[in-house]
């Protein structure tokens, strides 16, 4: 897969303005700021995917972080989910590091890229459902560039998201087969 065409979905992303009421709380959160971040730059905008292009995992998460992604401008870095998902990333043998703060810490992914089911912090980690059916065409794209040998899906929604994608693919004929549970395996087409 060239690369050029990940960078060119990467600039589309962020540069969506499909949700204006993403946009407005994004660059809102981006202005008013957590007191702990109150020096630092926020990113405020739509967040791309972020790791290694070639990769055989893809893990699909809810939504940036209002203060982790959309303070840093990378997929759960900065934030306490991050904290988590890259040391297990790590200690699996996908990241050269067990943390991120920042975008520039010199953490690299192998074999694994971190999406998700929309681009923008959503208030209170609740994103509409029209919201995620406009963020929808850009991780179908993803995948398609990509081509993992496996998904990691971390919540209902990024469940629920990627289903939806395999049903308008015509690979599954319901989501009704697969319900969310926390630690369950699901194989489906492929």
């Amino acid at each position: 897969m060239p690369p050029d065409r990940l960078d060119v979905l990467e600039r589309e992303i962020t540069d969506c303005r499909k949700c204006p009421r993403l946009v407005q709380y994004v660059q809102n959160v981006a202005r008013v700021k957590r007191r702990a971040y109150r020096d630092w730059t926020y990113w405020g905008r739509p967040v791309p995917a972020f790791g290694d292009p070639k990769a055989r995992l893809v893990i699909i998460g809810l939504a940036p972080a209002a203060h982790g992604a959309n303070r840093t401008g990378r997929m759960f870095t900065g934030d306490r989910s991050g904290d988590f998902l890259y040391e297990q990333l790590y200690r699996a043998g996908f990241a050269n590091q067990p943390n991120s703060k920042r975008a520039d810490d010199g953490l690299i992914l192998m074999d694994a890229l971190i999406s998700a089911a929309i681009r923008c912090a959503p208030p209170a980690n609740k994103p509409l459902p029209e919201e995620i059916r406009n963020c929808m065409p850009y991780l179908e794209q993803e995948l398609a560039l990509v081509r993992p040998r496996a998904v990691l899906a971390l919540g209902g929604i990024a469940l629920n998201t990627y289903l939806d994608l395999l049903k308008r693919q015509g690979l599954i004929a319901s989501r009704a087969a697969f319900p969310f549970a926390h630690e369950r395996e699901l194989c489906a087409a492929g």
